[in-house]
């Protein structure tokens, strides 16, 4: 793809809050991700019932699985992690974020043949916020996806809109925008992304979307990877901000800020020890007197 090309593609990403590339990632990468996937799906057979790789449906069984999630693929196949860490959806992440980012977490969303289920209308960054709206989410079909299969279907500009309370009526987490607020996030004008194997999306983590169940006697695979600048952080204490897999907060190209922006003031940040070790301050600060 030319830069001409990428500065549309920005254009329009900025303008809509997500865009869908049918011929963006090749059909090598598809065949590994695939065959990758399709391992762990027999590997899914014979897991113990809460194994956490795997998200099964309720008639999940060794004779016929049925997923609708492996959790973290990335930390569970080095395929999934050469292309989520220094990959095709690594570069993608580079062109629409610029050139310093951190990669946030990874899930294979499969969707499974003749029913599997919906995903309702939300936003993502209520299930892991960070200190700023940045943070954008990259998905590819493993396999083609028609409008029988669920495709997902995104609300263009609502990444500028409101931030919906993902609770139910009673004060519940639900993960869902309330029925009655459906209305506001203007749902009905959603645009469903279809397209062959390999067909990308992104989408920023205030855009409205969702997708409905897949009524076609094919799965409908669709791998997805998070990323943000690398000056954007979660906030632990909320949401699945812990619970986002090994490789969370891998910083995936660039290099780390020394500086950070939080309510618009700028400060020297100090060094990221979320996996080094560290000591205390008063190694650090007697350290030039040894």
């Amino acid at each position: 793809m030319s830069p001409r090309e990428f500065d549309t593609l920005l254009e329009a990403y900025e303008r809509d809050g997500f865009i869908g590339l049918q011929t963006f990632v090749d059909a090598g990468w598809v065949a590994r991700l695939n065959t990758a996937m399709h391992r762990l799906i027999d590997e899914s057979r014979s897991a113990e019932p809460g194994d956490p790789r795997f998200d099964p449906e309720p008639d999940h069984s060794s004779e016929a699985p049925r997923l609708r999630r492996i959790n973290s693929p990335v930390d569970l196949d080095p395929t999934f992690a050469d292309f989520a860490l220094d990959g095709p959806a690594t570069d993608l992440a580079v062109e629409l974020l610029g050139p310093d980012v951190r990669f946030h977490h990874s899930k294979l969303n499969i969707k499974w043949s003749d029913g599997g289920e919906e995903v309702k209308w939300h936003q993502d960054i209520q299930f892991w916020p960070h200190t700023d709206f940045s943070p954008l989410t990259i998905g590819i079909y493993l396999e083609a996806v028609d409008g029988e299969m669920g495709p997902m279907g995104i609300v263009p500009g609502s990444h500028r809109g409101e931030l919906f309370d993902l609770r139910d009526d009673d004060g519940r987490w639900s993960g869902a925008i309330r029925d009655g607020d459906l209305h506001r996030a203007d749902t009905d004008a959603a645009v469903y992304i279809t397209g062959p194997a390999g067909t990308t999306t992104a989408h920023n983590c205030c855009a409205v979307h969702g997708s409905a169940p897949n009524r076609s006697p094919r799965m409908r695979p669709l791998l997805l990877q998070s990323y943000s600048r690398a000056d954007s952080y979660p906030l632990l204490g909320v949401g699945t901000n812990g619970k986002v897999g090994q490789s969370a907060h891998t910083l995936v190209r660039g290099s780390a800020p020394e500086r950070l922006t939080i309510e618009g003031r700028t400060m020297p940040a100090a060094p990221d020890w979320y996996k080094g070790a560290y000591t205390s301050i008063f190694a650090h600060q007697q350290a030039d007197n040894r």
